[in-house]
């Protein structure tokens, strides 16, 4: 059983040295000589955005769609309040998830607001 193994192993190897040029692509005729570095990137799609803004830009909608979350959490542990019908255990799990809801809402805007201080503060230090 391990010498078939082994086999399927070298087999493999040798494959994949066989494929090595095509996944380097040696053999293409794409021009990414320094004259496109100078030239601002060219026509790649990647834009001129810092790339210190596109993570900024990137942890305000990370956090927007957390506080939403949030915010609906709220939402819910008030409407299963609403419904309790005067029951206690449902209005005890309503305001516990309300609470949950607070806490996660607070945490949100805190790491927002320090990943904004910091963000802001590297900029301009590498401006």
């Amino acid at each position: 059983m391990s010498k078939k193994i082994l086999k399927n192993l070298v087999v493999f190897a040798m494959l994949s040295l066989l494929a090595l040029p095509i996944v380097t692509m040696a053999q293409s005729n794409l021009d990414v000589g320094m004259n496109e570095i100078e030239e601002g990137f060219g026509d790649n799609g990647l834009g001129n955005t810092d790339p210190r803004t596109t993570v900024a830009r990137l942890i305000n909608v990370a956090m927007l769609f957390l506080g939403i979350i949030a915010v609906v959490i709220i939402l819910l542990g008030g409407f299963k309040w609403m419904t309790a019908g005067g029951n206690e255990d449902k209005v005890g799990e309503a305001k516990k998830l309300m609470g949950a809801g607070v806490v996660g809402l607070v945490i949100v805007l805190s790491a927002w607001g320090i990943a904004n201080f910091i963000l802001g503060r590297l900029i301009t230090a590498t401006n």
